[in-house]
């Protein structure tokens, strides 16, 4: 393991992360402003800085076993890979940043839900997989998640009843986490 987290834990995070953005997304102009996320620069720098950190620990604290005499050239490469892609990746890399981001998180989700008995841990499993494919999708096709904002931005309706599944979504898996994990 190399998270220790647990899955109440897990879900606490993950429950309260998803109704804090949703909620965002309704009182905040979200909708006016989340239009110009994708071709942000100052965004994709930021969420490609943590998506270095977080990789560089990785690399540090897990176990490699039979892999473990190439950490040092990754440990080298990782740095000089986040200032070639600062350099020269102008088109969408705040959405790229934000996929490489998803997938990142998502392993700490499954890896606390794995081998649970309840029921109610597949909530945190749905969410890390939806991750896992919004990951790879946005990292692999960086355009898709512009059009998903314009298509989401369209209507106030449609942007209510997506910050509304969001929510309950959310609030559903806090729920589990209090009473269930």
């Amino acid at each position: 393991m190399i998270y220790s987290l647990s899955l109440h834990s897990a879900g606490l995070i993950a429950g309260a992360l998803l109704i804090l953005l949703s909620l965002a997304a309704v009182v905040l102009p979200a909708r006016n402003l989340l239009p110009q996320f994708p071709r942000s620069r100052m965004a994709g720098a930021a969420l490609l800085t943590v998506d270095l950190v977080w990789s560089f620990w990785l690399l540090v604290t897990m176990e490699m076993g039979e892999f473990a005499s190439f950490r040092r050239p990754l440990l080298i490469l990782l740095p000089i890979g986040f200032i070639l892609v600062l350099r020269f990746v102008d088109e969408f890399l705040a959405v790229r940043a934000l996929g490489i981001l998803c997938l990142l998180a998502a392993e700490p989700l499954l890896d606390a839900a794995f081998l649970r008995p309840e029921t109610s841990r597949l909530l945190v499993t749905v969410l890390a997989y939806l991750m896992i494919v919004a990951g790879l999708i946005w990292v692999t096709m960086p355009y898709l998640l512009r059009d998903q904002i314009q298509w989401s931005a369209r209507s106030a309706e449609r942007w209510w009843l997506l910050s509304g599944f969001g929510l309950v979504f959310g609030a559903a898996i806090l729920v589990c986490a209090f009473a269930a994990y």
